[in-house]
């Protein structure tokens, strides 16, 4: 039918007194101009009416997931088809067989680009859609849509390959067998990305949302997205890390979710006490201390323990005697004992660590019960402020080396 368009159009012209070269001319002239007005109609109506209605109508949709594909311009995307396939289908109108090839061939690889990109968009609008979706945070599928994403993108460029070199698809595909060890070389990441996208999905190692730190990576924050090929994390200093993939299974990371769930964050940080100022509690140092309320009932508990064990009569050093490092030990934990902030559900320890020349570390191991990070710090700081600060109460030192003002004050 389009043929015999283009030749009673030549006719015509022919027939008014017009030379066949020049009828051949004026008639894939105006062919190409009846083609582009009836394409640009097209374009007009499925842009302006069609895309019209459809906006209109699913604004008045209660559903969210056609509000994403309208977002995502799936719609539009679609519409553009309308004036390549109208160009595509009339190019034999026109008769000179060039520019009919060169129009036809053009539409149709506008139309397998068009294509791909209408499939790529509305995978996209189909990852949005499952994110509204509580499973998506432990099961994320981006790295699986991009491998749909390739494949499609490979498919493509197979037939765009094969139009201009006029072979059939599958023969190309067929004949690339021979390349598989240098397309295997060339999509290595996402080959292994693809694997580790696999095993970090299956085994729930990290989902969007999660603090993970890696040292290896310099990487210590949140992560924001994950992909066939990377993971992004934004650091707390609001830098972002892009890490392989496949890193994060055949490299070691440190996933903060199980801390962050449980309710509590460890505190984890010691002291060190000078051992010279370790001594024997005096009669005087005990009545100063059973002032305090929060050792008053251990002291008067350890005083009746102390006079039971000894023997009257008795040398000191075969007697038990209370410590001024054990009683302020007791004091730090009856302090953190009525911490609202401490969480009493969780291990809870004042332990003393192994001396070292640096003195005796006297080690705080337990839980907040806020895990905000700045909330955190900030109990953290309180307690020892507090600590650091009550230590001579106890006639005890603080380790510390000497600086220049102590080497001044022996000068002087």
């Amino acid at each position: 039918m389009k043929e015999l368009l283009g030749v009673q159009l030549k006719n015509w012209l022919v027939n008014g007194g017009i030379t066949e070269y020049w009828a051949i001319i004026l008639q894939s002239i105006i062919a190409v101009i009846i083609v582009l007005i009836v394409a640009w109609a097209a374009d007009l109506i499925a842009k302006k009416v069609l895309i019209s209605i459809i906006t209109k109508l699913v604004r008045k949709t209660k559903t969210h997931w056609d509000d994403i594909l309208l977002e995502r311009k799936v719609f539009d995307k679609i519409a553009h088809f309308a004036p390549a396939s109208i160009i595509y289908y009339s190019a034999g109108l026109i008769d000179h067989i060039g520019l009919s090839n060169f129009l036809q061939n053009g539409a149709y690889v506008y139309m397998v680009i068009l294509a791909i990109m209408l499939i790529d968009t509305f995978l996209n609008a189909g990852n949005d859609i499952y994110n509204t979706r509580p499973v998506s945070k432990t099961r994320p599928i981006k790295g699986f849509l991009q491998i749909v994403k390739i494949f499609f993108y490979a498919m493509g460029i197979i037939s765009i390959l094969a139009l201009f070199i006029d072979k059939d698809p599958l023969t190309i595909i067929a004949g690339m067998g021979a390349f598989a060890a240098v397309i295997l070389l060339i999509f290595k990441d996402t080959i292994l990305g693809f694997v580790a996208s696999i095993q970090l999905s299956a085994d729930k190692m990290v989902n969007i949302g999660d603090w993970i730190s890696m040292p290896s990576k310099g990487t210590d924050g949140t992560v924001i997205d994950i992909s066939l090929n990377t993971v992004k994390v934004q650091n707390w200093d609001k830098t972002i890390s892009t890490i392989p993939t496949y890193s994060l299974v055949s490299e070691s990371f440190s996933n903060w979710k199980g801390m962050e769930e449980s309710g509590g964050r460890r505190i984890k940080r010691h002291l060190n006490i000078d051992v010279k100022s370790i001594h024997f509690l005096s009669d005087e140092e005990i009545v100063k201390f059973e002032k305090i309320h929060l050792l008053k009932d251990y002291l008067i508990e350890k005083k009746k323990e102390i006079r039971t064990d000894n023997s009257e009569g008795e040398i000191p050093i075969n007697q038990r005697r209370l410590t001024n490092i054990g009683t302020f030990r007791k004091y730090v934990e009856a302090y953190l004992h009525q911490n609202p902030k401490i969480h009493d559900g969780m291990t809870f320890l004042v332990r003393q660590l192994q001396p070292t020349e640096k003195g005796l570390p006297l080690e705080i191991y337990v839980f907040s019960n806020d895990q905000a990070w700045a909330n955190y710090e900030a109990i953290q700081a309180d307690i020892f402020d507090h600590i650091l600060a009550i230590v001579p109460e106890f006639n005890l030192r603080v380790f510390q080396n000497p600086t220049g003002d102590d080497f001044n004050k022996l000068v002087n």
